[in-house]
C-alpha cells in the first residue's frame, strides 16, 4: 500500500489537510467550487442546515444540507494553480487515510461543480448567459505535469487548435479535456449553453486584454473566435475550468464548470454588478448537483 511522506502530504497538527484546513468528516461528496471566498456564504445561505464553516487563506468551506443532499461549498481563489491545490487536497481527504498516510482500499468519487464568471466570445453568449463547459482548453499547462495527460485529453482537437492558432512554441502546450457527461447533462439542462471554454493563466494578456504592455499576438482573440472543430466553437474565457476537468478525470472524479457571462468581448460590454444576478445560477446548480 502506497505511503505518502510528510513532505508530500502535509497535515496540520489538528489532523486537517494543509491548505484547506479541513478534516475528512467535514467534506461532503457533492462539492460546489467558487473562486471568491465571499461567494461561499451566498451559496450556503440556501442551505437548510450548516454543520461546519472553515476558513484558511482564500480557502473557505461551508458544509450543510440542501433539500436532503449533503453539500460542501469551497472557495478556490483565482487560477489553475489554486485548483491544483484544492483538487489534490479534496481527493486526499476522501481517498487517503490521513492518520496512516496510506491510500484507502475503497475509492470515493466526488462530484464537483464550479460556479464562476466568464467573458463571452460569440454572438450567442451575451452578458447574462449561463455556459456549461462541455470542453475546456487549458492555456495554463498544469495538466502537462501529470502522467496520463494524453490518455484523458482530446488530442485531435488539440492538434487542430494549435494549427489554427499558429501556436507559439514559447507558450505552454494547450490541453483539451471533456467535462463529465452525466454531470453535464443533469446540471446544464435547457437553461445553459453548452460550450468550449478556454482557461487562461491570467486576466489581461492571456485573455487578449491590452493595457500598457503590447500583446505578443494581437490577433489571438480573432483566431479564437473563428476556430471551429467538429461543430464546436469556443464560447468563453475564464481561469479554472481546464485544471478542474483534467485533474478530476485523472483522479477519477466527476467535474463540470458552469459560468455566467459578465462581459462579451466581441460586443465590448460588461456587467460589473453581476453579484446581484448570479444567484439564479447558484440555485440551478444546487437543485441539480
Amino acid at each position: 500500500m502506497k505511503y505518502f511522506a510528510e513532505s508530500e502530504l502535509i497535515i496540520n497538527e489538528d489532523g486537517s489537510i494543509f491548505h484547506l484546513h479541513l478534516l475528512p468528516e467535514q467534506l461532503a461528496q457533492k462539492i460546489i467550487l467558487v473562486g471568491d471566498p465571499g461567494r461561499v456564504s451566498l451559496v450556503a445561505s440556501h442551505f437548510d442546515t450548516i454543520e461546519c464553516d472553515v476558513q484558511s487563506r482564500e480557502f473557505h468551506t461551508m458544509t450543510g444540507s440542501y433539500n436532503g443532499k449533503r453539500i460542501s461549498v469551497v472557495s478556490t481563489g483565482i487560477g489553475c494553480d489554486n485548483i491544483d491545490i484544492v483538487l489534490n487536497e479534496l481527493d486526499a481527504l476522501v481517498n487517503i487515510d490521513l492518520k496512516t498516510r496510506t491510500e484507502k482500499e475503497k475509492f470515493t468519487s466526488l462530484t464537483l461543480v464550479r460556479i464562476g464568471t466568464c467573458g463571452g466570445l460569440q454572438e450567442n453568449t451575451p452578458v447574462g448567459t449561463y455556459i456549461a463547459s462541455e470542453k475546456s482548453i487549458g492555456f495554463d499547462g498544469l495538466l502537462n505535469f501529470y502522467n496520463g495527460r494524453n490518455e484523458v485529453c482530446d488530442l485531435a482537437f488539440e492538434q487542430q487548435f494549435k494549427e489554427h492558432m499558429h501556436w507559439n512554441s514559447l507558450l505552454c502546450a494547450p490541453y483539451v479535456i471533456d467535462a463529465d457527461k452525466e454531470t453535464l447533462e443533469r446540471v446544464a439542462g435547457k437553461e445553459m449553453v453548452r460550450g468550449v471554454t478556454i482557461a487562461c493563466g491570467g486576466f489581461f494578456g492571456p485573455q487578449g486584454r491590452e493595457l500598457r504592455i503590447p500583446l505578443a499576438d494581437p490577433k489571438q482573440n480573432e483566431k479564437v473566435e473563428s476556430f471551429e472543430y467538429n461543430g464546436h466553437r469556443i464560447t468563453n474565457f475564464e481561469m479554472e475550468s481546464s485544471a478542474l476537468a483534467g485533474l478530476a478525470r485523472l483522479l477519477g472524479h466527476k467535474a463540470l464548470t458552469c459560468c455566467m457571462v459578465i462581459a462579451n468581448r466581441r460586443a465590448k460590454n460588461v456587467n460589473a454588478s453581476y453579484k446581484n444576478s448570479i444567484d439564479g445560477l447558484i440555485q440551478l446548480v444546487l437543485d441539480r448537483i
